[in-house]
């Protein structure tokens, strides 16, 4: 765009005074904005020490070469890098975490990560690998966790590991290393604790090519190798705890050959190993004096009851995990031993009851039975589990349970029990007295009533979601006061099923979850009993959702009694307009969701009680402009999310407004590739304290010609102007404008004033030659959005319901996409007549005053009477001299005046329906006798 061009789109949209100031302040930046191409960025590089980079799953072939200096945090995984080189890295001595997982890196330069001495994670799992080689890791001396698992690794140079010397995990599973060997340097690394090489093809592990000396080595991980033998012959793991030997051969050598040499294992992971019985009978021996976690998955139901009794012999074992055996019954025979058990997984078996020997292990604290096919629990199933704590008999097929069944569980603090067919809840009314976690989410619920949860005095979380509950018996709650958490969603509540009896005791909630529910209110006024007036703790409160109508209207007070509440979400409600007192009662609300309801406007004063708000979610909402926010004093605002509507314009004055922002989420609207947005492109590409989302993926909506373009391709450099230049060619054309006006109004005064009506006419008789015979709209109906309730509830009934006339409303028939001012102008010249709203808003709105403007010019074009003034309310004359043009239009124009409240409409409408009939008639031949009203 030309400078010339650039003039004349300012010229359109603002006065001389406005473009001015905007060309002084155009460098003045109170807040900063960047953005990174290909990556988004969390965290403000002015207020935060913590600035995570995610470039993943953006089919990269090399690494951005803009990634600020300050990120501790880079995410580059799920792309198609190849290699690995020095410059990638180069300025990021503050990285603590990097992930490079799953590309298909091949080779790694020498030194690449040399710049990274603070690097503490490094991720290059899932790559094409073959070789480490020496210098990869030079100075990573502060390199805690390395994650190399699932290359192709066949050769580990032996000086690439020690520069690690804080190195404390290291996976190499999954690799081609075939020989033990060719991990012994990692043994040696002085800090190294745990080292997980399964799935190697390592056909030996022999301690005599590992160390001669002893480690610090806790973990040791060498699933799924085809060993034939493993051998300990020197006491080399004095701290090994853990030793998983899951899914090994059944041709495996043990070979240990002192019981002390691994005495400190304390956990063994045994599942899918092919051994035989008695093969796995002397291992364990082995470890039976130090053994207290043994896991048995995958073994089979015949294998798992061949040894199990020579498990229970092992007196330290405190968990067994025996998950996907295929186990039908477990008798109390098999399991006599067991007694001194404390945690117990029978998860993903074939058990159709809970099994008898459960209720013979007194000193289970933990009992797993989730997805299995229980039906029934039965009141002697956990008799005698007095010390049990956890119970999770989720995703069976449970449909009773018996009175009682929980009676001799003292001490359970936590039962999951979702996902199951229970229909009837009343089994809490008198046992569970020490429960502080109850989940019974996807069951067939379908009320709830007052004693159902008496005795669960200690209940500080209750889950209920994804169940049929309609109806919530007043009282139901009332003995749960320690109660912090609450989730009812999915379920078919309706307004009737929260009323304010339901919530009142329950003083110490904090998370109230009613989202997907039938929640609806048939208007915004105010509710006699307010639902959630009691719960004085709440601080967070999930709405969004409510069936298929959605909750239509919040009522003005539905938040009372919420002063603490500090997380709203309310997205998806299909309400279209909020009460100005919406907010009044939430004065700590700092994460706000309004997303997916289709607003016809949002106004100023809804969010000026909102003065501590960081998080605005407003996408998907239609909003044309963000207008409303400049003067809502949201000076602590962090994160904005805008996407998917209509904006077309961000101004600076916006930004300026939000000086605290770190986050603006823009995607998916209708941006305008011209000098409107110059200064936002700018603060965008060179400031750096606020996140554009995707900067560089935002597109172009208008003009045509560069629909579809990238916003911040735009040559923005073409949009500055000289400001002393300008000032200089305007005060220069202006003072010669004047003196020459001057001089021809005195000495050729009427001669002027012929010419100029002569050269009108002429304009007037080309454009009616050319000119189409239909209009789209009877009325452009201009207003100030202060007004709109009665332009909704009055004016829009009346002429479009009762009088049949079609109109043209801005948020209802506005292209969207297209400049606000080209809809403006459209909208007025295809309408017969233009309607104007007076009120004292409309007169300090500067998107009305241009309305008004082009309506009168269309009234001087076109010699018709186009104009119908509408006065809301009684203005003085001496109020009206600031607006010249106002003034001078209705000392000349016939007007309309609201009627006072009581006084009879009929005259009124009657009025507007005659200043509506009128067609083509001659402003000069209107009669101005008619006085409607007075000023």
């Amino acid at each position: 765009m030309s400078k010339r061009e650039h003039g004349l789109c300012f010229k359109k949209y603002c006065s001389l005074t406005s473009w001015l100031l905007y060309c002084c302040c155009f460098f003045i930046n109170i807040v900063n904005g960047y953005s990174i191409k290909n990556c988004t960025v969390r965290g403000s590089l002015k207020y935060s020490q913590n600035i995570n980079v995610f470039c993943d799953k953006r089919s990269l072939c090399f690494v951005p070469g803009n990634i600020p200096d300050k990120t501790t945090y880079l995410d580059i995984s799920d792309n198609v890098i190849q290699k690995i080189i020095k410059e990638y890295f180069s300025q990021l001595d503050n990285l603590r975490s990097l992930n490079v997982r799953h590309n298909k890196i091949k080779d790694v330069e020498e030194g690449a990560f040399s710049s990274l001495g603070a690097l503490q994670e490094l991720n290059l799992a899932n790559n094409r690998l073959t070789d480490i080689l020496g210098g990869m890791f030079q100075n990573l001396g502060n390199l805690t966790v390395l994650q190399l698992n699932e290359n192709s690794i066949t050769n580990i140079s032996i000086s690439s590991f020690s520069p690690l010397i804080s190195l404390r995990k290291v996976n190499l599973s999954r690799n081609l290393l075939k020989k033990i060997s060719k991990v012994q340097p990692l043994f040696l690394l002085p800090q190294l604790q745990e080292l997980q090489i399964g799935s190697n093809g390592f056909t030996y592990f022999q301690t005599s090519e590992v160390s001669n000396i002893s480690l610090r080595l806790k973990v040791l991980d060498l699933f799924q190798n085809p060993l034939k033998e493993f051998s300990i012959t020197a006491n080399i793991f004095p701290h090994l705890d853990s030793l998983n030997l899951a899914f090994i051969t059944e041709n495996m050598t043990w070979d240990v050959q002192d019981n002390r040499y691994l005495q400190s294992v304390q956990h063994l992971n045994l599942s899918g190993i092919q051994l035989p019985l008695e093969k796995i009978t002397d291992l364990l021996q082995t470890l039976n004096s130090s053994l207290v976690s043994l896991k048995l998955h995958f073994l089979g139901d015949v294998k798992v009851r061949a040894f199990i009794r020579n498990v229970c012999l092992i007196s330290p074992l405190k968990f067994l995990g025996l998950q996907w055996n295929n186990i039908t019954s477990i008798s109390k025979d098999e399991m006599q031993f067991c007694t001194h058990l404390a945690e117990l997984d029978l998860s993903n078996n074939r058990l159709y009851s809970v099994p008898a020997v459960v209720s013979s292990l007194p000193g289970l604290y933990f009992l797993d039975l989730t997805f299995n096919n229980i039906k029934n629990i039965s009141r002697v199933d956990f008799a005698n589990l007095t010390q049990l704590r956890t119970l999770q008999i989720y995703s069976n097929d449970i449909s009773f349970v018996e009175e009682l069944a929980f009676n001799d569980l003292k001490k359970l603090a936590t039962l999951m029990i979702g996902s199951n067919k229970i229909s009837f809840n009343g089994y809490f009314k008198k046992d569970l007295q020490k429960l502080e976690s109850l989940d019974l989410a996807n069951n067939k619920l379908d009320s709830v009533h007052k004693g159902d949860f008496d005795s669960l005095k200690s209940l500080k979380n209750l889950s209920l979601p994804d169940n049929q509950i309609s109806f919530i018996e007043a009282g139901s709650f009332s003995r749960l006061t320690n109660l912090i958490f609450l989730n009812l969603q999915s379920n078919k509540l309706s307004q009737s099923s929260i009323n304010t009896s339901v919530f009142s005791r329950l003083p110490n909630l904090k998370t109230l979850l009613l989202n997907n529910n039938y929640i609806s209110y048939d208007s915004q006024d105010n509710l006699a009993q307010p639902p959630f007036k009691h719960l004085k703790k709440l601080k967070t409160l999930n709405i969004f959702s409510q069936g298929h109508k959605g909750m239509r209207y919040l009522p003005s007070n539905l938040f009372q009694g919420l002063r603490y509440l500090e997380e709203l979400q309310a997205e998806n409600l299909n309400i279209n307009s909020l009460h100005p007192d919406t907010f009044n009662y939430t004065p700590y609300l700092w994460a706000l969701d309004l997303s997916r309801n289709e607003f016809i406007s949002l106004t100023t004063k809804i969010f000026l009680p909102l003065q501590v708000l960081k998080t605005l979610h407003l996408s998907k909402t239609g909003l044309q402009s963000l207008e409303f926010l400049i003067n809502a004093n949201l000076s602590k605002l962090h994160l904005l999310h805008v996407s998917k509507n209509a904006l077309s314009v961000i101004n600076e004055t916006l930004i300026q407004s939000l000086p605290t922002l770190i986050y603006l989420d823009l995607r998916g609207n209708y941006l305008s590739c011209d000098c409107t947005n110059a200064w936002f492109v700018n603060w965008t590409i060179r400031s750096n304290d606020t996140e554009v989302e995707s900067a560089f993926e935002l597109t172009c909506n208008y003009p045509d010609k560069l629909k579809g373009h990238k916003l911040l391709d735009l040559d923005v450099g073409s949009c500055n102007v000289d400001v002393g230049f300008f000032c200089f060619i305007s005060t220069f054309t202006l003072l010669s404008v004047t003196l020459l006006g001057s001089f021809l109004f005195h000495f050729l005064k009427w001669q002027v004033i012929y010419a100029y009506y002569l050269f009108l006419d002429f304009l007037h008789d080309n454009k009616q030659q050319g000119k189409p015979n239909g209009l789209q709209y009877d009325a452009f109906i201009s207003y100030n959005v202060h007004d709109e309730l009665w332009v909704m509830r009055e004016l829009l009934p009346q002429l479009e319901g009762e009088q049949g006339w079609k109109l043209c409303l801005h948020h209802r028939d506005f292209e969207p996409g297209k400049p606000i001012m080209d809809n403006i102008v459209d909208g007025i010249y295809s309408s017969r007549k233009t309607i104007c709203v007076i009120s004292r808003h409309y007169l300090e709105s500067e998107w009305c005053s241009r309305e008004i403007q082009v309506a009168s010019f269309r009234l001087f074009d076109e010699k018709k009477d186009v104009l119908i003034l509408v006065f809301l309310e009684n203005i003085p004359s001496h109020q009206l001299s600031p607006y010249y043009r106002m003034k001078r239009l209705i000392q000349k124009k016939t007007y309309l005046s609201w009627p006072k409240p009581g006084e009879d409409t009929r005259f009124f409408w009657q009025k507007l329906r005659v200043a509506l009939e009128t067609k083509g008639t001659s402003e000069m031949d209107h009669p101005i006798g008619w006085d409607f009203g007075v000023i």
